[in-house]
């Protein structure tokens, strides 16, 4: 058998690690109670952030979706001014035609008179005595 002081001191070491062990367990317990609060925020932090996400998300979306409306209202618009200027060098275009016949037309009258006075004059000239 072992001697009593054997035992003695062999109860004191026992009970000094229990003891450790015991202080290890409490200091582990703390540990663990810290990281489960850690964890915990951890955890608000990224639902938080996966808010914003989505919500920037959204309104960039919502922004793309009303630049492209607007470039698209933009470019309807333009369409629509091109048209009038199109259609504005049409009505120019014909104005000039029409004054153009007009032109034209003064001067086949005006060439007219001019063949009428030539006639004129040779028959004129052609009536007088020679001196």
């Amino acid at each position: 058998m072992s001697r009593p002081d054997d035992l003695e001191s062999r109860v004191t070491a026992l009970e000094t690690q229990v003891r450790e062990l015991t202080d290890r367990v409490r200091h582990s317990q703390h540990d663990a109670a810290a990281a489960r609060v850690l964890a915990g925020g951890a955890d608000r932090d990224v639902t938080e952030i996966r808010a914003e996400i989505r919500d920037f998300r959204q309104a960039t979306t919502s922004s793309f979706t009303a630049m492209r409306q607007d470039l698209a209202d933009l470019r309807q618009q333009m369409d629509d001014r091109f048209r009038q200027v199109n259609d504005g060098f049409h009505q120019v275009d014909g104005g000039f035609t029409e004054v153009r016949g007009r032109l034209d037309a003064a001067a086949a009258g005006q060439q007219h008179i001019v063949d009428l006075l030539n006639t004129l004059i040779d028959q004129q000239g052609s009536a007088e005595p020679t001196r």
